[in-house]
């Protein structure tokens, strides 16, 4: 739910496409599965994000609705590391396969759940398939596909959100609403076999084993077992600082200094040197993409909440108001993808900030009864199509940037990056909105209830969406320093 395409002059020298491009006879199948794998992810991230209002009122944990979401990113973290490893020494296909497997087991734990507390465990389930997936498809794309192609399929894999963007909200809150909302997690799985019978033939045909095996190159070397060990430590740490943040007293001082102990050392060893003094290249990308998928998801993971609770919408009407971005998203992935705009790269990804940040500070607007409720469509259509432009071109431009037998580890970090910031802005987020008394909103059995309880809380939400405002326009700056400046010549 990516980075900087060639030079025109390289890609004007470069050998003509195979017919049809990503689509041609060479990569027909394997474009299809994957892209059927991102599709299934897109629609899961949808119909939950429709659906969790429900669940947390339902099951009293209003107060763990932060969790929810975080939960999935912190053990992704782990499993990011992982993938990344097992990919670059074993291939991307039972990553992948693991990963999706995993996936679905999340959802079943999440929808048999009678408790919030079962709720977060199944999303942490979750979020350790997720990780194994995204790793492992970076992987596919850069050992599969022409340097050319890659900006193609990131765009693709962004066109892919557009249907769930508009059918998952849809359904997922028709479902809610009149058959329950476990039905919504445990109807989920069965997409699973779709991207399961096309995606996994095509990869062990196309990009199946270690790096070199195929031409007789030496065997890779074993697991990094440190970078396991920071793997475990940058999961644990974000765990801690996590339920620290949620339980807002002042023992909870010592779990969160314990999280700070393990989080610190474990990035600094897991992401390319440099990334947190944003130094130009890759460092940049890496750290622009946390920023930026921090800030966005950090405030949409809210949206819903936000409406149910304060203009008593349907679920599926809150849902549905984040719809159009999914199409937007697309438009700027589409838009990044095209040789006409490598020229003004750079300043369509700080105007793609900027974007993001306009929208969030817009979306808390509805909060006055006078604003109509399709401002934050409007707001949340414009930020998505800055993080389109944003998120294609950092993707890309990582893969560019790597060596074939360093694409799991590069694309692991830029992962990292994008997950732990998704899980300290929404921990970071989610302790203010408790703090504001946002743990009482939503708890009345109905909608119309539900507002007037929620209304003496606005400002537990402008405590999340105002930061993450700020966050977005520091990607604004980051987006300029994506590249190394040109040596100077002496004498």
């Amino acid at each position: 739910m990516s980075a900087l395409e060639p030079r025109i002059a390289e890609t004007a020298a470069a050998p003509a496409d195979p017919p049809g491009g990503i689509l041609g006879p060479a990569y027909r199948t394997l474009s299809v599965g994957i892209i059927s794998v991102i599709f299934m992810i897109a629609f899961e991230a949808t119909a939950v994000g429709t659906a969790m209002p429900v669940v947390a009122r339902e099951l009293d944990g209003v107060g763990l609705y932060a969790f929810a979401f975080s939960a999935y990113f912190t053990t992704s973290l782990f499993s990011m590391v992982l993938a990344g490893q097992w990919s670059d020494r074993q291939g991307p296909l039972r990553p992948l396969a693991v990963g999706i497997g995993a996936f679905a087991a999340g959802l079943v734990c999440s929808g048999a759940a009678t408790v919030m507390g079962v709720v977060v465990l199944g999303r942490a389930v979750q979020g350790f398939g997720g990780g194994l997936v995204i790793v492992a498809l970076y992987v596919v794309v850069g050992r599969a596909y022409e340097e050319r192609l890659r900006p193609a399929i990131m765009a693709a894999f962004a066109a892919s959100w557009v249907v769930p963007s508009i059918v998952g909200p849809l359904a997922a809150g028709a479902v809610t609403e009149h058959l329950g909302w476990r039905w919504v997690f445990l109807g989920i799985p069965v997409l699973v076999v779709v991207p399961l019978m096309v995606a996994l033939p095509a990869i062990r045909r196309t990009a199946s084993g270690p790096v070199g095996a195929e031409t007789g190159g030496a065997v890779p070397a074993a697991f990094d077992r440190r970078r396991i060990r920071l793997a475990l430590g940058i999961s644990a740490g974000a765990g801690l600082l996590q339920y620290a943040a949620q339980d807002l007293r002042w023992l909870s001082l010592l779990p969160g200094l314990a999280g700070a102990a393990l989080l610190v050392p474990a990035v600094l060893g897991l992401l390319p040197r440099g990334t947190y003094r944003a130094r130009r290249g890759l460092p940049s990308v890496v750290l622009l993409r946390g920023v930026a998928a921090g800030a966005f998801i950090g405030a949409e993971s809210f949206v819903p909440l936000m409406l149910v609770t304060q203009r008593g919408l349907s679920p599926t009407l809150a849902g549905f108001s984040l719809a159009l971005g999914g199409v937007t998203w697309a438009a700027g992935s589409w838009l990044q993808s095209q040789g006409r705009t490598a020229p003004y790269r750079e300043r369509l990804m700080v105007a793609g900030m900027v974007m993001v940040a306009l929208a969030i500070l817009a979306a808390p607007a509805v909060l006055i009864e006078s604003v109509p409720v399709w401002t934050v469509a409007l707001a949340w259509a414009v930020g998505s199509l800055g993080m389109g432009l944003v998120i294609g071109s950092t993707s890309v431009l990582l893969l560019k940037l790597s060596a074939p037998e360093e694409a799991g580890t590069n694309s692991a970090a830029l992962q990292i990056s994008d997950a732990l910031a998704n899980v300290v802005l929404l921990a970071a987020g989610g302790a203010a909105f408790a703090a504001l008394g946002g743990g009482a909103v939503g708890a009345a059995a109905d909608h119309a209830a539900a507002s007037a309880a929620g209304a003496s809380h606005p400002a537990a939400f402008l405590v999340v969406f105002l930061p993450m405002a700020c966050v977005a326009l520091v990607g604004a700056w980051v987006a300029t320093r994506l590249h190394e400046r040109p040596a100077v010549k002496s004498g």
